[in-house]
């Protein structure tokens, strides 16, 4: 479908794509869920209820009860913010730690870079869920551990990124201006290296935002995250199980609500690749 632009004098818009607009709508309801979970979800995630246990989807509880009669609308909801701030938490530290060692490869000498670019490439040839559940599982149990073995495990791609974008940038000529001029190091990298690297840094932390969500929720769904009755999407999955012949439910309102999440930002993020790569282009 094409996009229509509106013309006034002077001015122009573009209407957004549909999958655009719509993951935008989801982008709200979802930060909805992370500051406001009281407010939009109207029920305790907690509170059990045995006379109502294994209800199915009614007007009183929208996505059923579980097995101990909790509601499994407000658990949903309730499990967006730990779910959510694993991965973004997850995300956050492996762009700063990539940042840091593709800049220390690019910039450290032939020695320095074969050292860590091969150790690149060795965590690279393992999934990185099977990464983090070796870190998690030498580190212990926990949603801090999760995070930072998510984030150790997604490292290495945005270290390869950086380092390729510092190669391109350390050869222009501003940059070489700059040396000569006698700026330090230091300033030459934060001035004209760094914001070289942040546009295509933040894209791919946007599509590597789903990601780790995905192996957060994985290594939850594992017992290795979140412990109940902590509401948290990979743990709901896990608990629901057990109950796919009787209580469907349980395990697909918070799959669902993962697999939202993940198309949003991986659509968001092919939107802001495509705007970087046009203005690349241009």
């Amino acid at each position: 479908m094409a996009v229509t632009a509106l013309r006034v004098p002077g001015r122009s818009w573009r209407l957004p794509r549909p999958s655009t607009a719509l993951a935008a709508v989801l982008l709200v309801l979802l930060l909805a869920c992370v500051l406001f979970p009281g407010a939009v979800a109207g029920a305790s995630p907690t509170e059990t209820d045995p006379v109502n246990a294994l209800q199915g989807p009614s007007a009183a509880h929208w996505f059923g009860t579980d097995q101990l009669g909790r509601d499994t609308f407000a658990r949903v909801v309730h499990g967006a913010r730990p779910s959510l701030l694993i991965g973004l938490g997850a995300t956050a530290i492996a762009v700063a730690a990539g940042a840091v060692v593709g800049l220390a490869a690019a910039l450290g000498g032939r020695v320095v870079d074969a050292v860590l670019m091969r150790t690149a490439d060795v965590l690279m040839s393992l999934p990185e869920l099977l990464l983090a559940l070796f870190i998690v599982t030498v580190a212990g149990q926990g949603t801090v551990n999760v995070m930072v073995a998510v984030a150790i495990a997604a490292v290495p791609a945005y270290a390869r990124l950086v380092r390729a974008e510092t190669m391109v940038v350390r050869g222009s000529g501003y940059v070489e201006a700059a040396t000569v001029l006698g700026l330090p190091r230091f300033t030459v990298v934060l001035r004209h290296v760094l914001p070289n690297a942040v546009g295509p840094l933040l894209v791919l932390g946007t599509v590597g935002f789903g990601t780790a969500l995905i192996n957060a929720s994985g290594l939850s769904f594992l017992g290795l995250g979140a412990q109940p009755p902590s509401p948290e999407w990979g743990a709901m999955l896990s608990e629901g199980r057990n109950f796919l012949d009787t209580a469907w439910w349980i395990a697909v309102f918070p799959g669902a609500a993962l697999t939202l999440a993940v198309v949003t930002v991986n659509i968001l993020g092919s939107r802001a690749r495509h705007r970087l790569s046009g203005r690349t282009a241009r």
